[in-house]
């Protein structure tokens, strides 16, 4: 059985189901009728909105959101998929807070529950510095398929790593 790289924290029932999606050659075509199109939000702005309008949703009383950009430096290999910063600067003498979020720019062709997936989880942290129960319960009240897309995700990876391109996607 090959070593599933994305999936090695998953129990071997798991890995050994998609093995055999793999060996039949069917992995991709499970993901292409799953996620068909990918989504619309190809550029900072639009991206910035999205998250926006995620946030005012789910976290209206966090404090607001500075910035939303897809960064071409995070990708897969350095193990992160987006980063969230917490910008305290002091301003006279009053201490201003920004919150910035950055996407690997791999999410600007995905679909939609993928950037989802990982802008819930980025927004997440805005309340939750640590991945505990309370973090994915967060995640999966603004994202009721969050665990879902997350696994999907990493079977995308999979795939994407089969054929070559992982490299080429992270770039």
């Amino acid at each position: 059985m090959k070593k599933l790289k994305y999936l090695n924290h998953y129990p071997a029932s798991v890995q050994r189901q998609v093995q055999t999606l793999i060996e039949a050659d069917k992995l991709e075509k499970y993901l292409v009728n799953k996620y068909p199109n990918p989504h619309q939000y190809k550029n900072d702005k639009n991206l910035f909105s999205y998250v926006q309008d995620i946030k005012n949703e789910y976290m209206k009383k966090t404090a607001p959101l500075s910035k939303a950009v897809y960064d071409g430096k995070i990708n897969v290999i350095h193990n992160a998929l987006g980063t969230h910063h917490f910008v305290s600067r002091v301003q006279g003498g009053k201490l201003k807070a920004k919150n910035e979020i950055r996407v690997a720019s791999m999410f600007k062709n995905t679909p939609e529950e993928f950037l989802q997936m990982i802008v819930v989880h980025e927004l997440a942290h805005f309340k939750e510095k640590e991945h505990n129960k309370a973090f994915y319960k967060l995640c999966e009240h603004m994202f009721m398929d969050y665990h879902q897309a997350e696994f999907d995700f990493r079977l995308y990876l999979t795939q994407m790593d089969l054929n070559g391109k992982i490299d080429e996607w992270n770039n």
